[in-house]
C-alpha cells in the first residue's frame, strides 16, 4: 500500500482549513438564531441576509478562480485571507440590518476568492493519483472542525453573542500568517501557468460552452439549495419549534459531522470504483427525501436518524464534485473552472431564500407544506444529473473511440 506524501503547503491548508472552521462553526450556523431572536429580525429578511453572503460570492467566484490563474495563487491566498480576518471582526461591530448584510456579503467574497485558489493549488502540488484524498482531507478538515465548532459556540452563548466572530477574525489572520510562512519556506513553482496567461473573455468562453460542466452545476446548484436547508431553515424551525430547539439543532450539527468522518471514507473508497456524477447522482435522492421526512416527526431522536441519511447524502456529493471538477477542467483554466464551481452556491442563496419565504408563510405548524416544496425543489435537480451523467458517458466513448482510430 503506497504511502501518501503531503506537500507541507498541502498540511498548512488542510491544518488551517480544520481550525477555520472551527471558529466559522461556532458563529455562521447561529447567525439565523441570533438575527431572529436577538435582533427581532423577521425569518423571511434573516433569510435574505445569511443568503446574501453566497449571493456575493456567486457574483465574485467566476472571477476569483481566474485572478488565482492569472496573478498565482500565492499572492491571491494571502490577500483575501487577510481581508476574511477583517471581515469576521466586522460582526462584532453590526448594530443594524443594513451592517449585517454588508458584511456577510463581503464575507461571501472572500470565500469566492480564497477557496478556489486553495483548492487549485492542492490540485498543482498533489500528484493525479492523490488528489481524490487530498480532496478529501480538506474535506475531512472541515467536519472534525464542525464537530467541535457547534459546541465550543453553544458554549460561548453563540445564538446571544457576536464574540465568536472575533474569534474567527482572529483565527484567519493566524492562517494567513501561517501561509506566508510556508510560501517563503517551501517553493512553488507557478512560471508554467504564467507563461500560459488566459484572457477573462476566453475563460469565460471556454466554461460557458461547456455542456457537461454546465449541466453538472445546474443539477449540484439544486442538490446544494437542499443541503443549505440543514443550516439555515431546520435552525430556524426547530427554535420556533421547541423551547430547546438551539441545543438540538446544535447536537444535529455535532451529530452530522460525526456521521461524515465515519462514514466519509468508506463511501469514498466504495464511490471510487465509479463516476463522481453516480454519487452525486444518489446524494442528491437522499437530501432530497430527508428532507420530506422531517415533516412526518417532532422527535428529536426520529430527526437524529433523518440526519444520519441527510449526511450519507452529503458525503456524496461533496466527496465528489472537486475530483469531478478537476476531471472536467482544461488545461491552464483549473482555477477558473474551481471558480465557476462556485456558482453551486447559489444554491445556498435559493435554500435559505425559499426556506425562509416558506416559515414566514406557513409557520411551523405547517411544516408538511414547507418540506414537501423543499423535497420537490431539491429532486429537481435530479433530472439535470441523469442528463450530464448521458452527455459524459457519450464524451468518454468519444475519446475512447477516437483513440482508438489514431492507433490503427
Amino acid at each position: 500500500m503506497k504511502q501518501l506524501r503531503i506537500h507541507p503547503v498541502g498540511w498548512n491548508i488542510i491544518l488551517g482549513t480544520l481550525f477555520s472552521r472551527v471558529s466559522v462553526s461556532m458563529s455562521i450556523p447561529f447567525l439565523s438564531i441570533y438575527l431572529t431572536q436577538v435582533k427581532g429580525v423577521s425569518p423571511a429578511l434573516t433569510g435574505i441576509i445569511v443568503s446574501v453572503s453566497s449571493l456575493a460570492g456567486i457574483v465574485m467566484s467566476f472571477y476569483g478562480g481566474y485572478l488565482s490563474d492569472l496573478f498565482g495563487r500565492k499572492i491571491v491566498m494571502i490577500t483575501s485571507v487577510f481581508c476574511w480576518a477583517f471581515v469576521f471582526t466586522s460582526f462584532i461591530f453590526a448594530n443594524s440590518i443594513i451592517a449585517f448584510f454588508v458584511i456577510n456579503a463581503l464575507n461571501g467574497l472572500c470565500q469566492s476568492i480564497f477557496e478556489p485558489a486553495s483548492r487549485a493549488l492542492l490540485s498543482d502540488i498533489s500528484k493525479e493519483e492523490n488528489r481524490l484524498k487530498m480532496f478529501n482531507l480538506r474535506y475531512t478538515a472541515i467536519n472534525i472542525g464542525v464537530v467541535f465548532g457547534p459546541l465550543i459556540g453553544l458554549r460561548l452563548g453563540s445564538a446571544k453573542t457576536a464574540l465568536p466572530f472575533l474569534i474567527a477574525g482572529l483565527t484567519y489572520f493566524l492562517y494567513g500568517m501561517s501561509l506566508i510562512f510556508s510560501f517563503r519556506k517551501f517553493n512553488i513553482d507557478e512560471n508554467n501557468r504564467k507563461e500560459d496567461k488566459t484572457t477573462i473573455a476566453t475563460a469565460f468562453h471556454v466554461t460557458r460552452k461547456d455542456k457537461v460542466f454546465l449541466i453538472t452545476l445546474f443539477g449540484v446548484i439544486l442538490s446544494i439549495s437542499g443541503y443549505a436547508h440543514f443550516s439555515t431553515t431546520l435552525p430556524q424551525y426547530f427554535a420556533a419549534k421547541m423551547e430547546d430547539g438551539v441545543t438540538v439543532f446544535s447536537w444535529l450539527l455535532v451529530l452530522n459531522a460525526i456521521v461524515v468522518l465515519i462514514v466519509q471514507y468508506p463511501i469514498v473508497n466504495a464511490m471510487k470504483k465509479f463516476p463522481p456524477i453516480h454519487s452525486i447522482i444518489l446524494g442528491n435522492i437522499l437530501i432530497s427525501f430527508s428532507l420530506l421526512f422531517f415533516s412526518f416527526s417532532a422527535n428529536p431522536v426520529i430527526w437524529g436518524i433523518i440526519v444520519i441519511f441527510f449526511t450519507i447524502g452529503e458525503v456524496l456529493i461533496f466527496s465528489m464534485v472537486d475530483m469531478l471538477v478537476d476531471e472536467i477542467a482544461k488545461p491552464g483554466l483549473k482555477g477558473t473552472y474551481f471558480g465557476a464551481t462556485g456558482f453551486n452556491r447559489l444554491g445556498n442563496v435559493i435554500g435559505p431564500w425559499l426556506g425562509g419565504m416558506l416559515l414566514s408563510y406557513f409557520g411551523v405548524n405547517g411544516s408538511i407544506y414547507i418540506f414537501f416544496i423543499l423535497f420537490v425543489t431539491t429532486a429537481s435537480g435530479i433530472p439535470a444529473l441523469f442528463l450530464a451523467k448521458k452527455l459524459l458517458d457519450k464524451s468518454k466513448r468519444s475519446k475512447v473511440d477516437a483513440t482508438k482510430s489514431h492507433g490503427m
